[in-house]
């Protein structure tokens, strides 16, 4: 049984107000989250088929409907709901209705004396006394009570454990300040076991867990191939030939963030723009969207993609500004989609953190791209820039093509604000979308990877249509892999910024004590304004800190340099969990990516099993995946500067070969003398008291921070129940 009220957007006066305070007053490291509580529900039910699922709430039977509505879209499994409210509301909004829900409890009980029952609530109202006084009266009948805490521990008291576990009686009492802590705890306490695995599923959101009933993309294809593409070069190259390879009625697709016409792409010297006129001019029907930038003038790119829409316009394709997105957010989707009829074996997209622009086709030497766009003047002239593209060729291909159909489909206008509209009217840029071809059908199967897309979507007024309550499948995604991650998260990204994100990774390091959390992070931020980096500093800080202080010695954030001793900004967006969940995608770890901007992801997991030892890394029955362990590898390889993965495959001797790494070349750089150690991994400083900035600084600089660099997307009762 599980008292939903606690939960619920539409709360008493009572839970509101303690969600406000928290909201405001509580301290970041604030643990308390109802992210996963469905998935709480779903684990229970893994670890024990058939068992049958009461929600009961005090609101009244008119409340039905939409609580059912609510259920399902927070991906809560099937179950009965018992609404307990009498008339009006005012009892349910004053914090009341325990006498109802009391009774509902005991008539369960009474309708079926031989179950044992888990009663599911938290301690911010009455549940802990109506969970007692069952359990007191019915001591054989209750299995566990399971509590969530919204009680906000102080940001360093680690004496507060998410795994408190009391006896009261011989009832067990599971308390922890979210569902991911809870879950195992629960599991212990009822002796159950974790479910076997079961593939792809175990790992993948179901379409339920999306989030999301608008879309038209499935829950996850499988048949795919998957290759990563390390570094721009690489992926230009392979972009090039494909374009290359176009013909009358093949369809290019592409979404983007920034495009330069003039980036040279492949070895042969071609720009971007004479790529795709070049295709355009052969009959092939090139379309895209790219953000509506701000102006060039402030470091973005309005000119430059205005200028693609110039170019393509002249041969027939069509690549539309498109700012159909909140207040201060970009369209950040990274993705080029080729598809020919009649061919359709020959179908491929490509997807992931790299731009097709300027300073993005550096390779795995990382002296720069010759053609720069302007970053922080400590990566020098040209910058080394680090990224990672996915290829996906097979069915996969027919749900990136979706991904661009629904957006160009969208009814809104693509720009609304005056100082837009007229440089647009100056310039000839369409502003409506020509109709695209009918949909093909899927490629045929080219490999063993199950593919998963994945999105992030703002609660956008006018609403888009295939995510009206937005979409943060990217966020789901997260949390549901990380609760299964036991050995080792390898990730690499452009900011992991937020307390918001960084503690769903320290809820796993608390989870797992054998956990190591690997990040590799740029240097420094992208930016040389003073107020941009301070205020990126703090948040970046605050996120480290807090996932240092839930891992200590396990948890390693590290940054690159070049052979030059030039920092190396890492703009890769990847995440590995125990070499079977891979993720590249757009996003970054920031509340923005999960919530605000318009993002994609691929999530891979791989059919094919990697028999070198060790063979399940995490223990669970999964198997080490080759497309996962081969991308970890090949990425700690470029960074340590060596070709022996003996000592990467197991992750306790993988984290020991970084920790030595990232000395030896720390040590050279402090000597200033010898033969430099191989490798480009130093350690990542986060200077002292950088997490917690006096009150008259923070009251400049959390505003800053949160408002323009770090926005959140969601709707205020998603950031109040913090869900995504």
């Amino acid at each position: 049984m599980y008292d939903l009220d606690g939960a619920l957007p539409f709360g008493s006066m009572r839970t509101h107000a303690r969600r406000l305070r928290g909201l405001l007053v509580h301290a970041s490291w604030d643990r308390r989250t109802v992210l996963g509580m469905s998935g709480l529900v779903q684990g229970l039910l893994n670890s024990a088929p058939g068992t049958p699922v009461h929600y009961v709430s005090a609101l009244p039977a008119a409340a039905h409907r939409p609580l059912l509505r609510l259920l399902h879209e927070e991906a809560h499994p099937p179950g009965a709901l018992h609404l307990t409210g009498r008339g009006p509301l005012a009892g349910y909004l004053l914090g009341g209705g325990r006498a109802g829900k009391l009774q509902a409890m005991l008539d369960l009980m009474a309708a079926d004396p031989t179950r044992r029952w888990v009663l599911v609530g938290d301690d911010g109202g009455h549940d802990p006394e109506l969970f007692d006084q069952l359990a007191r009266q019915h001591p054989a009948r209750v299995a566990a009570i399971v509590l969530r805490s919204v009680a906000a521990p102080t940001p360093v008291d680690e004496s507060r454990s998410a795994s408190l576990t009391l006896k009261a009686g011989s009832v067990p009492v599971v308390r922890a300040p979210n569902a991911e802590e809870l879950l195992p705890l629960v599991r212990r306490a009822l002796d159950l076991t974790r479910p076997g695995s079961r593939g792809p599923r175990d790992w993948l959101l179901s379409a339920a867990e999306r989030g999301n009933d608008s879309t038209r993309l499935r829950a996850f294809t499988e048949g795919n191939g998957v290759r990563a593409l390390v570094d721009g070069r690489s992926y230009f190259t392979r972009l090039a030939e494909e374009l290359d390879g176009t013909a009358a009625d093949d369809l290019v697709l592409l979404l983007g963030w920034r495009a330069d016409t003039s980036q040279r792409l492949g070895g042969t010297g071609r720009t971007l723009g004479e790529l795709l006129s070049a295709a355009a001019s052969r009959g092939a029907l090139v379309r895209g969207l790219l953000w509506h930038s701000h102006a060039s003038a402030l470091t973005y790119s309005a000119r430059q993609n205005r200028q693609v829409t110039t170019v393509l316009r002249k041969v027939g394709g069509q690549i539309l500004l498109d700012m159909r997105i909140r207040s201060r957010g970009s369209h950040h989707q990274k993705l080029v989609v080729v598809r020919h009829p009649g061919r359709l074996e020959r179908d491929v997209a490509f997807l992931g953190g790299i731009d097709l622009a300027h300073s993005r086709g550096d390779d795995a030497a990382h002296s720069g791209d010759p053609q720069t766009a302007p970053l922080a003047a400590a990566y020098g002239p040209t910058p080394p820039w680090h990224d990672v593209q996915l290829q996906l060729r097979g069915p996969a291909v027919r749900d990136a093509e979706e991904v661009v159909r629904e957006r160009w489909n969208d009814p809104a206008a693509l720009v609304r604000l005056p100082w837009h509209l007229l440089p647009n009217r100056l310039h000839g840029v369409d502003r409506a979308a020509r109709p695209l071809p009918a949909s093909l059908d899927d490629p045929p199967a080219e490999g063993s990877c199950a593919v998963q897309l994945l999105r992030t979507y703002p609660r956008r007024r006018p609403a888009y249509p295939f995510a009206p309550r937005g979409e943060r499948s990217i966020a789901r995604a997260y949390a549901k892999a990380l609760d299964r991650a036991q050995r080792l998260v390898y990730i690499e990204d452009q900011y992991l910024w937020s307390v918001d994100v960084a503690r769903t990774f320290a809820t796993a390091l608390r989870r797992a004590p054998r956990l190591h959390l690997i990040a590799v992070v740029p240097r420094h931020p992208d930016g040389d304004g003073a107020s941009y980096a301070t205020a990126a500093r703090h948040g970046h800080a605050e996120a480290l800190a807090m996932v240092r202080s839930a891992g200590g010695e396990r948890v390693q954030v590290l940054d690159v340099e070049n052979r030059a001793g030039t920092p190396i900004y890492d703009h890769a967006k990847v995440c590995i969990v125990d070499d079977v969940w891979a993720v590249v995608g757009s996003d970054n770890f920031n509340v923005r990516s999960w919530t605000h901007d318009s993002e994609l992801a691929a999530a891979v997991v791989d059919d094919r099993h990697d028999g070198r030892e060790p063979h399940d890394p995490g223990g669970l029955g999964d198997g080490a995946r080759c497309f996962a362990r081969d991308l970890r590898l090949r990425l700690m390889r470029e960074h340590l500067g060596t070709d022996v993965d003996d000592a990467l495959l197991d992750p306790d001797t993988a984290a020991d070969a970084v920790t030595a790494s990232a000395a030896a070349l720390d040590t050279w750089h402090a000597r200033g003398c010898g033969d430099r150690p191989p490798g480009r991994l130093r350690c990542h400083p986060l200077p002292a008291g950088a997490a917690v900035l006096p009150f008259w600084r923070r009251g400049i600089i959390d505003p800053l921070y949160r408002s323009v660099l770090d926005p959140d997307g969601r709707p205020l009762s998603m950031r109040l129940r913090r869900t995504y």
